[in-house]
């Protein structure tokens, strides 16, 4: 099967960072963010099996979302500096690891993805086949994602539980289970609700069983507003405080479904070539950089990918790789 993985860099070094306990270089640095992401790295290729491989990562400059709200994400908290210095630390894992990297000045990573994954499996191509992948597989731990998730077009989350313990691939018979609707009605879902991570306000009022409700009766943003206005500010078999709360959050429903929707037309191109999956096993600067930072039990894991041999136990290491 052609495979094409890809892995959100940020959301994966996140994890990495609150689920590993501390961890530094020979040198004194903190590394257990970086240790992590490349722990799943490996994991990924052999549970996943890839033929393709990319990594993309969030820039830090504003998105369009900033432009349309000045409030989207201004009350998270600035990034710590070890972990800053952890994210500088992946990046250079990664480039010598020969796995290319994606990024687009106004966007996330998320939308970078959409992006590429729209480009790889093209919604005219049968089965969702095209430039000969089968599949496409999202590796992250955020939940907004799960609205690109699509059986008919081969796309799926890989998703990191239980802190990095474990990982199970989500379909859409999953999505529903994960966020509670499916991944078609995500966008509107979270344009209700809003969205206390990411700092909008959806409909104020609104909850997730409200929200899901609406959905399940009306199937869209768009519908209910149209029956809103068909109804005169009224809907059928809805509270009135229901309807005078939607009423009263229409600008904010609307701005709120603009910021939650994925963008898929990012400036970047896909290209199969330069994705195609290396072996790590050979690849002597990629390993030199693994010793460099101590993660002398990933190395070990890498042979063992190839040879199956038996990996030698490193006590503070080998504590960390438990938890996965």
């Amino acid at each position: 099967m052609r495979r094409l993985v890809l892995i959100d860099g940020h959301a994966i070094i996140h994890r990495a960072y609150h689920a590993y306990p501390a961890l530094t270089t020979p040198s004194g640095e903190p590394s257990q963010a970086a240790y992590g992401f490349v722990a799943i790295l490996l994991r990924v290729t052999n549970e996943l099996q890839p033929s393709h491989l990319i990594v993309c990562f969030d820039l830090p400059v504003a998105t369009f979302r900033h432009e349309a709200y000045i409030a989207y994400q201004a009350h998270r908290p600035t990034t710590a500096p070890d972990l800053v210095n952890q994210i500088e630390m992946v990046k250079e894992v990664v480039e010598v690891s020969g796995i290319p990297v994606y990024t687009a000045a106004g966007f996330e990573a998320d939308d970078v993805i959409g992006t590429l994954a729209k480009q790889a499996v093209k919604s005219e191509q049968v089965n969702g086949a095209s430039e000969g992948l089968d599949e496409v597989v999202i590796v992250t731990g955020d939940r907004d994602i799960m609205q690109l998730v699509n059986d008919k077009k081969g796309v799926s989350v890989y998703a990191p539980i239980n802190g990095m313990s474990n990982a199970r691939l989500v379909h859409e018979n999953e999505v529903k289970e994960y966020v509670g609707v499916t991944p078609d009605k995500i966008v509107d879902y979270k344009a209700l609700i809003g969205d206390s991570s990411d700092n909008y306000p959806g409909v104020p009022g609104i909850g997730p069983k409200a929200a899901q409700n609406l959905l399940e009766k009306f199937g869209s943003l768009e519908e209910i507003y149209r029956k809103l206005e068909e109804g005169k500010g009224k809907l059928d078999s809805v509270a009135e405080s229901v309807t005078a709360k939607l009423l009263a959050g229409k600008d904010s429903a609307f701005l709120s479904q603009h910021l939650a929707r994925i963008a898929t037309h990012a400036p970047v191109g896909l290209d199969l070539e330069r994705a195609e999956i290396k072996d790590l096993s050979k690849n002597k600067h990629f390993l030199q950089k693994l010793k460099e930072l101590g993660f002398k039990s990933l190395v070990v894991r890498i042979g063992g990918m190839v040879s199956e041999a038996k990996p030698k136990k490193e006590k503070k290491e080998n504590n960390q790789m438990e938890l996965l």
